[in-house]
């Protein structure tokens, strides 16, 4: 790459499954790396595999993408509408000897070469002259000698003996062009100055290099292959075992500009042991040769302790819109009509101050609006069953609330009161009254509660409560 030539860089998704967030940190790179120095940055579906691909992935990927805020300046483009540029190439590719016809079926190689040392194609067809067509796949002729290297911005010069690649297939018994031709072609098309991705990509890196010499198309890209993501075991993220898929953060309550800036601390941190950023910090301050080539721990833990630093720092009006698809939508635990937006309101910022995800908002305020009121049965057991005070201590509260001017400190005052006759602190003489009121031994300030659930509540619910004691007793 010269220093007037444009960055031009490329996400590369298949649309085979759910958006792994790998995937993303990938395509963040690249945004990151294409927004700082002015370039551009394409995005290509490369759908080639067309048993595994589905129309519903491609969706998916452009809507998380969107949704994190990862624009892009070309397409997206679709490798399954290319077919003619990969035909183009295969033809010169033929033109000039780098590939050979072979009709040896997988079984037939295994068969032939399992008592080899090293594993692989044997090579049985390079010279048996067949001619190209159905049922025959098309083979790439690697140089029996030398080094094919791979100039890596993370990881250095990375080298691979010829000796070491066998010939591998390009195009398919049954015609189709194989994703380690096609990925070069657009590439090439495409300009691609860096290529920046998984590191589970560089092993077939040094194939994309031949077919890109053998092509003559310079000059070479930029390679950056980014250190792979495990959980706490250091297993690598898997689908299978981990939940990893952009869409499930999204749905669980996470911040899009929350979950962008993990990623990108992901095999990358910026100087002074930073770790919130703007993305106009992340555009200027990110380098990519500065990308650690150790495995990068996702640590949801941490995710949620970012989620929730992000939560906090939402105005009153931004978290509310927020929250909105929680306490309204599909999410929510209560219908519509049962649903106050004024009541949320007056306890919202309680709940801001609490959560690490917006999908926790509707448990910490079901109370006030899921229909019927119910107590959670192990915190009834526990506040209420066992404490042979319990009763005695609804039963003077309610006597009290319902002469109270029903604020927030008269209410607190008057429990105080009632402790301090029965030798009780607060925290033990509210237990009973919270679950009684709220359902549960756990959730929002008692008092800022029982003002949103009103007076009238209040007291219907203490007396359920009691009449359930009694009738237990």
């Amino acid at each position: 790459m010269t220093d007037s030539q444009q960055v031009r860089v490329r996400f590369a998704p298949s649309p085979t499954g759910y958006f792994h967030v790998g995937g993303a940190r990938t395509a963040l790179y690249n945004w990151l790396f294409a927004r700082q120095r002015e370039g551009k940055f394409i995005l290509r579906i490369e759908d080639t595999d067309r048993e595994r691909s589905d129309e519903s992935w491609t969706g998916g990927i452009v809507s998380a993408l969107t949704w994190l805020g990862i624009t892009w300046d070309e397409g997206p483009f679709h490798q399954s509408e290319r077919r003619p540029l990969y035909d183009a190439a295969v033809a010169t590719l033929l033109d000039r000897g780098h590939l050979y016809a072979c009709d040896c079926t997988r079984e037939i190689v295994e068969a032939r070469t399992k008592d080899r040392a090293t594993p692989g194609y044997d090579g049985f067809c390079r010279d048996r002259g067949l001619e190209p067509g159905i049922g025959k796949a098309l083979r790439f002729r690697v140089p029996d000698t030398g080094i094919t290297t791979v100039h890596d911005l993370v990881r250095g010069d990375v080298e691979f003996a010829n000796e070491t690649i066998e010939d591998f297939i390009i195009v398919k018994s049954n015609g189709d062009p194989l994703y380690v031709l096609a990925v070069v072609v657009d590439d090439i098309d495409m300009k691609i100055t860096h290529i920046i991705r998984a590191e589970e990509h560089l092993p077939t890196t040094p194939k994309a290099v031949l077919i890109w010499q053998a092509l003559d198309a310079a000059p070479l890209p930029l390679f950056a292959h980014l250190p792979v993501l495990v959980n706490e075991k250091r297993q690598k993220l898997s689908k299978r075992r981990d939940r990893v898929a952009v869409e499930d953060y999204r749905q669980l309550g996470y911040l899009p500009e929350a979950l962008r800036n993990y990623l990108c601390l992901l095999g990358w941190s910026p100087t002074e042991d930073r770790e919130v950023l703007t993305i106009e910090e992340m555009i200027s301050e990110f380098r990519l040769e500065e990308v650690n080539r150790s495995p990068a721990f996702f640590d949801e833990k941490r995710l949620a302790h970012f989620n929730g630093l992000y939560i906090r720092a939402l105005s009153d009006e931004e978290f509310i819109e927020r929250s909105r698809p929680f306490i309204s939508g599909e999410h929510a635990l209560w219908t519509e009509r049962q649903f106050d937006e004024g009541l949320f309101r007056s306890l919202a910022p309680l709940v801001q101050a609490r959560i690490a995800t917006l999908g926790e908002i509707p448990g910490y305020v079901k109370f006030l609006f899921a229909a019927p009121f119910e107590m959670d049965e192990p915190s009834f057991e526990k506040a209420v069953r066992r404490d042979e005070l319990a009763v005695t201590i609804l039963s003077e509260a309610r006597s009290a609330y319902a002469k109270a001017e029903f604020e927030v400190e008269e209410l607190k005052e008057l429990l105080i009161s009632i402790g301090e006759q029965h030798d009780r602190k607060l925290a033990k003489t509210q237990a009973p009254v919270r679950v009684a009121t709220m359902g549960s031994t756990v959730g929002l300030p008692l008092f800022e509660s029982l003002v949103a659930l009103g007076r009238e509540e209040v007291l219907r619910r203490i007396d359920g409560a009691i009449l359930r004691a009694n009738e237990e007793g």
